[in-house]
């Protein structure tokens, strides 16, 4: 039998859970701006505004801009950045997709 002591405090923990937060399209982007624009770290901006870091990342990966390719008229400097960025993308793309694979197979021979 768990002491009557315990069980208050047990109790009084699950009444006192975190509710989720909620913010508006503004709030994030005005977060968002702050790693596109202010150039702060994921970090740093997310201390700054009192959320997660995982939080930011995702409205980051939602609502900032793409950027925009090189023109015909880039700089060497300017096509090595773009480069490194798509290859980044590329092995992101590669490692979601292997994920992707081994979780298919995995609930495919689950289901069997």
């Amino acid at each position: 039998m768990v002491p009557k002591e315990i069980r208050r405090m047990s109790h009084s923990k699950a009444e006192a859970s975190p509710k989720r937060r909620v913010f508006s399209e503004e709030f994030k982007q005005d977060a968002v701006r702050l790693v596109v624009s202010e150039k702060y770290s994921f970090a740093a901006a997310a201390k700054a505004v009192g959320i997660g870091e995982q939080s930011l990342r995702r409205w980051h990966a939602r609502l900032a801009p793409k950027p925009e390719p090189c023109g015909e008229n880039a700089s060497l400097d300017e096509l090595r950045a773009e480069n490194q960025r798509l290859r980044r993308e590329l092995r992101r793309a590669e490692m979601e997709r292997e994920i992707l694979k081994k979780a298919t197979a995995y609930f495919a021979k689950e289901s069997q």
